[in-house]
């Protein structure tokens, strides 16, 4: 049965309310996720966003019926299919995410469900009576009789990831009591301040981010200085070189400015400045034996810590 008017009216009012006071929206995938797991989830988000599902025909036409005051929110539509809902939060992202996924169930495995990764029986006694071996046999799964029990020799995958489980693999592993499964919300698509990205961009820390950017910058640079370009990134180093410059002309000339003045000394009279640097070098040379023998002393008096040989 359809919605009844005021509820579709209702609706529109409260997603339009939820969109003017949130900046940020989760679309959350509930495939195979039950009523009670969603009051879960619902309670662990209480205070950090709010959970609004609905039929994908209702929310589009609502999302179009507010496009106009919202047009960011036209990149949400192409994301509103399947069994879809979603979360509106204020909060920090990543914890909202963990919060979504965190919720999860084992269930067990259902004829013609779809597998959400490769299940594997493992090798070892089963506890069954020999005479369900037709079962093990018909999945080609080797066995033999050890102790009156059905033993599995070795580790058989059942199932494939992404394709539909079979009723005699449903059933055997119901018999062995192996719910291989978990369900639980999983994020689709994340809207952000009118970006729309995939979840995986939250796992990018601050760091990584980082060292994009000042990548991102020597590219620039580079590439400005190559086309002789001037950017906000390339004029330090414009004028870094243009001051190298000046010092090679002046170098090369009688022309003489501050910058360059010591530049030419040093070239004149090379030897003094070797002279004036000795005294320095030397008194480095000299305190760092006296630190070693400091620390060394220090070490032995650690080491008695006071006390004669014989004492």
């Amino acid at each position: 049965m359809g919605a009844s008017r005021a509820d579709k009216e209702a609706y529109f009012v409260k997603l339009r309310e939820l969109i003017a006071k949130y900046p940020s929206i989760f679309i959350v995938n509930v495939d195979n996720v039950g009523s009670n797991q969603m009051h879960q989830i619902r309670v662990a988000l209480r205070g950090k966003g709010v959970v609004l599902m609905g039929k994908n025909t209702m929310v589009r036409r609502a999302l179009r019926s507010i496009i106009s005051e919202y047009p960011q929110l036209e990149r949400l539509l192409p994301h509103v299919r399947g069994n879809i809902g979603f979360v509106f939060t204020s909060s920090d992202l990543p914890e909202i995410r963990d919060i979504i996924i965190a919720n999860k169930v084992a269930a067990p495995a259902r004829a013609g469900a779809f597998a959400p990764k490769d299940v594997t029986i493992p090798a070892g006694n089963t506890g069954m009576e020999p005479g369900k071996t037709s079962f093990f046999q018909a999945l080609g799964i080797p066995t033999k009789i050890a102790r009156g029990t059905i033993e599995i020799v070795s580790d058989v995958k059942v199932v494939t990831g992404g394709s539909r489980v079979g009723t005699s693999e449903a059933t055997l592993l119901n018999m062995l009591n192996i719910s291989p499964f978990t369900y639980g919300m999983t994020v689709v698509q994340i809207y952000d301040q009118g970006n729309v990205f995939s979840p995986e961009v939250l796992d990018i820390d601050a760091q990584e981010l980082i060292d994009r950017f000042v990548s991102g910058i020597k590219q620039i640079a580079a590439i400005s200085l190559a086309l002789n370009y001037p950017t906000i990134v390339s004029v330090t180093h414009s004028l870094v070189n243009a001051y190298k410059n000046l010092i090679a002309v002046s170098l090369a000339t009688d022309y003489t400015f501050e910058g360059s003045e010591k530049a030419k000394e040093y070239l004149a009279n090379p030897e003094a400045f070797a002279v004036a640097a000795a005294p320095v070098a030397a008194a480095a040379a000299d305190e760092a034996p006296a630190a070693a023998a400091v620390e060394e002393e220090k070490e032995e008096s650690d080491d008695d810590m006071g006390f004669g040989l014989f004492d």
